[in-house]
């Protein structure tokens, strides 16, 4: 994949897979599949830092998340730009996007457009590729009262659309959307020439995205736009149960695990 191939896909009417990635271990296993591209999000202070949103994230957790992907993959890697890293002006984006691709990353995500359409314009003509995110932005949950789906009412909807044709505009190539109604991520996806990526947004976007501890169902989180394709908590737990009986019951070290 290359962001050209984003849009070529779009044009061809052939989904994009994309999932989060946060280690190297997990990268080397997405390596060998099927998969298009992953996603380096912020969500890894909820997922790997044990925070309650995204907001803690740091640009030195993405830049060393992101190091440790590339490691384990030649997959297209898309990284965050976490909490105000694009609010601080043009410079301090480009340098901390200039990191994420240092680090490995093919490209950046933003959350939002209103506010940092010169940063976003800043970035593209640096030849950094941006992903915009739009709909429910995590790094908005103060702003929004909590994570609550976007776009429910005709004005809300239509600052969405307006908000995608604006980054289409900018010189980003594809959009995140998540959270919002079906219909709105549908109109969306015909109004843009960009692809776009679902998370909550319905079956009509260009590609779909989802946390890879959720689909593998080792989270424990469980929202309705979320489908598990594994029950990794109880095969983790049995194994790790069944390591403890062999260790206590003395049948592990076996005489084929110990070194002669």
């Amino acid at each position: 994949m290359t962001t050209i191939d984003f849009s070529a896909r779009k044009r061809d009417g052939r989904k994009i897979s994309m999932v989060t990635c946060y280690d190297s271990t997990f990268a080397k296993i997405i390596d060998k599949t099927n998969i298009d591209t992953i996603l380096i999000g912020d969500s890894c202070a909820m997922v790997m830092h044990g925070e309650e949103t995204t907001i803690p994230a740091r640009i030195d957790w993405l830049a060393e998340h992101t190091r440790s992907v590339r490691n384990g993959t030649g997959k297209f890697i898309i990284a965050d730009m976490p909490f105000l890293t694009t609010r601080r002006g043009a410079d301090y984006a480009t340098e901390c996007a200039g990191r994420l691709l240092q680090s490995g990353a093919n490209a950046v995500k933003i959350e939002g457009v209103w506010g940092q359409e010169d940063v976003i314009r800043h970035l593209v003509m640096s030849g950094i590729p941006v992903m915009a995110h739009l709909g429910l932005t995590p790094q908005f949950y103060q702003a929004f009262g909590g994570h609550k789906v976007q776009g429910k009412t005709d004005e809300a909807a239509a600052k969405i659309v307006e908000e995608a044709k604006k980054a289409e505009s900018l010189g980003c190539f594809s959009l995140t959307l998540e959270c919002i109604p079906s219909a709105v991520a549908r109109k969306i996806t015909g109004e843009v020439g960009i692809a776009t990526i679902g998370i909550g947004a319905g079956a009509d976007c260009d590609g779909q995205v989802l946390v890879l501890q959720d689909l593998l169902g080792l989270s424990g989180f469980k929202p309705k736009f979320v489908k598990q394709y594994l029950d990794g908590l109880s095969l983790v737990s049995d194994a790790l149960n069944s390591y403890d009986a062999d260790v206590k019951g003395g049948a592990f070290p076996s005489a084929e695990n110990v070194t002669k």
